[in-house]
């Protein structure tokens, strides 16, 4: 029955009544009424042709209808004369509008599951953002009402507080301006600057300029061997920028006198590069989250240490960018390795 077209079910059931009709009739016989042949033939004919039709109509003005509806409701795309949408007895539209009606279902409530993760995804943000913001702030609120107390005209303190507040307000900017290019590259509006460079000179470079930071937690930073040249194609301010985000991120979170390794390795038509600590390393868990927008693993990562919380949700868009990828493995109390591809030259 599941697989019989509507048709084929009126049919059926007007064949039940013709044939309830002739032994109704033929008990009449028995019972001594007197029937002819033709007379009880025409008779069911006429029953099974009147139940027929009756059938036919009230299916397709009462309940089609409703399933047109129904239909056109759930139906994908514009309905139109060239979309097979006629609705017949003769289909087993039936079966059709079942199947859709469970794919629409399915599809809707995949739908509402992703815009409550959104939902949650976009309340945590926002979360984020405001303590991220609430820490300076009132920093510099708390800064300036002691100078305004008298502060100001204590050469002791005014500068410090000034100089304090600063700190504090360039803290803020950074935020926002982490902000800004996040969302710039979220939606593909920074151009990439496509060039051949020197990996290991650049690599180089970022090791130099961070030399003095990795100086205050004694920290050794370089490369792990004595490369060759490398040659990749990338924007080569982009990649100096994931570097310095990697870097800065396993010297805030690192340990004191910890290490961290510049990597590099061919892999066919690819350079793997990897910047490698031996600090508190990850639990298995936050790993992938670790680059969404102002995400912090809990113990090991303190809001307080610094930065936008941002860096690595940028280094992540830059690769992406960039149409490579960026893995991370770690193990806790043996370090982290941040490993990502970039196109060789």
């Amino acid at each position: 029955m599941k697989n019989l077209k509507p048709i084929q079910i009126v049919f059926y059931a007007s064949v039940l009544v013709t044939i309830l009709t002739w032994a109704g009739l033929f008990l009449l016989t028995l019972l001594d009424v007197e029937l002819s042949e033709k007379i009880i033939l025409l008779i069911g004919l006429m029953a099974g042709t009147f139940s027929f039709i009756v059938f036919y109509f009230t299916i397709e003005r009462f309940i089609y209808s409703r399933i047109k509806l129904i239909y056109r409701a759930i139906r994908k795309g514009k309905i139109t004369a060239d979309t097979d949408f006629k609705i017949s007895m003769r289909k087993n539209i039936l079966a059709r509008v079942s199947n859709e009606t469970v794919e629409y279902l399915e599809e809707h409530n995949s739908e509402i599951s992703k815009l409550k993760e959104q939902e949650a995804f976009r309340r945590e943000f926002l979360g984020n953002l405001a303590h991220e913001l609430k820490t300076p702030v009132f920093s510099i609120q708390g800064y300036v009402l002691t100078l305004l107390d008298g502060g100001l005209e204590d050469e002791n303190v005014n500068r410090l507080f000034l100089e304090r507040a600063s700190k504090a307000v360039d803290r803020m900017t950074n935020i926002l301006e982490d902000l800004d290019e996040i969302t710039k590259l979220e939606v593909d509006q920074i151009e990439l600057s496509i060039s051949e460079f020197d990996i290991v000179e650049l690599a180089d470079e970022v090791i130099q300029s961070l030399e003095i930071v990795c100086a205050e937690k004694s920290i050794s930073l370089h490369l792990n061997e004595d490369y060759s040249p490398i040659s990749v194609k990338a924007d080569r301010g982009k990649i100096a920028q994931v570097f310095a985000n990697l870097i800065k991120n396993a010297i805030v979170y690192g340990k004191e006198k910890g290490e961290i390794q510049l990597r590099f390795h061919e892999m066919g038509d690819v350079i793997l590069v990897e910047v490698a600590d031996n600090g508190p390393g990850i639990e298995e868990k936050f790993i992938p989250r670790l680059f969404e927008r102002f995400y912090r693993v809990e113990k090991s990562r303190n809001r307080n240490e610094g930065g936008s919380g941002l860096g690595l949700a940028i280094v992540k868009h830059i690769i992406e960018a960039h149409e490579q990828t960026i893995h991370v493995r770690s193990t806790v109390n043996v370090g982290s390795t941040f490993s990502f591809t970039l196109e060789k030259a």
